[in-house]
C-alpha cells in the first residue's frame, strides 16, 4: 500500500486525497487498523508531517511486532523528498493467509453463566434457635 500511495503522489494527486483513499481501501479489505504518516515538504517551503489513522493499532510490546505490518518508502519530488510510513494492524486468521495466525493476548471472551441448581438444605437441629422460656 505504501507503493500504491507513492505512485499516486508521483502522479500529482493531493496528499490528503491520496492518503484517505488508501486508508479507506486498507480498512475495506479487513484490516483491524491502519496508520499512514507522510512527512516532508507537503505544501510550501516548510516541512510538515501528516498522520492519517483509522481503527485499532497496537504500538508497543510483542504484539506490535507480530500483528502490525510496516512499510517505509521515499519519493523524490521537485521540491524535495517525501517520506511515507504505512502501518497496518492485521486481523486474526487461523490459516495465516489473510492475517496473523496468533490470537491477540488481550482479547477476552465472556461466556454465558451456567444454570444454577437449587440446593435443599435440611432444617437445623435446634442449634441456632433461641431457647424457649419455661
Amino acid at each position: 500500500q505504501a507503493e500504491s500511495l507513492r505512485y499516486k503522489l508521483l502522479g500529482g494527486l493531493a496528499v490528503r486525497r491520496a492518503c484517505y483513499g488508501v486508508l479507506r481501501y486498507i480498512m475495506e479489505n479487513g484490516a483491524k487498523g491502519c496508520e499512514i504518516i507522510v512527512s516532508g515538504k507537503l505544501r510550501g517551503q516548510r516541512a510538515k508531517a501528516m498522520k492519517f489513522k483509522d481503527g485499532y493499532m497496537i504500538k508497543s510490546g510483542f504484539a506490535a511486532t507480530s500483528f502490525v505490518d510496516k512499510a517505509v518508502r521515499h519519493i523524490c519530488l521537485k521540491q524535495g523528498v517525501l517520506g511515507i510510513r504505512v502501518a497496518i494492524m492485521l486481523p486474526y486468521d487461523p490459516t495465516g493467509r489473510n492475517g496473523c495466525s496468533l490470537m491477540q493476548p488481550d482479547i477476552v471472551t465472556v461466556l454465558e453463566p451456567k444454570e444454577e441448581e437449587t440446593v435443599i438444605v435440611p432444617a437445623a437441629q435446634g442449634f441456632a434457635q433461641p431457647e424457649a422460656q419455661a
